[in-house]
C-alpha cells in the first residue's frame, strides 16, 4: 500500500514558518484541487497522478520519498 505523508509535510512547514497552513492555501499555490488534497490526506488507498505528486513536492520543497511511502502488504 502507498501511504501519503501530506499531513506530516503540512505540519513540518507550519513549524518552519511559524504559522497555520490551510488546504485552500496549498490548493491555490499548487493548482491541485482542494478535494484531491483532502482525499490524499484522509482517504486510505487514494490514487492520484504523478503530476499532483510533482506539484506537492515542489510546494513542500521535498523529494518524493518525503511525501509518500510504501508499506508492504501483510501476508
Amino acid at each position: 500500500m502507498i501511504r501519503y505523508r501530506l499531513k506530516e509535510r503540512i505540519a513540518d512547514r507550519e513549524f518552519r514558518e511559524g504559522r497555520h497552513i490551510t488546504v485552500s492555501e496549498i490548493a491555490q499555490e499548487t493548482g491541485v484541487n482542494r478535494t484531491t488534497l483532502s482525499k490524499i490526506g484522509n482517504q486510505r488507498g487514494y490514487n492520484t497522478t504523478t503530476e499532483v505528486l510533482d506539484r506537492l513536492c515542489n510546494y513542500f520543497q521535498c523529494p518524493i520519498q518525503d511525501l509518500i511511502e510504501h508499506i508492504p502488504d501483510e501476508e
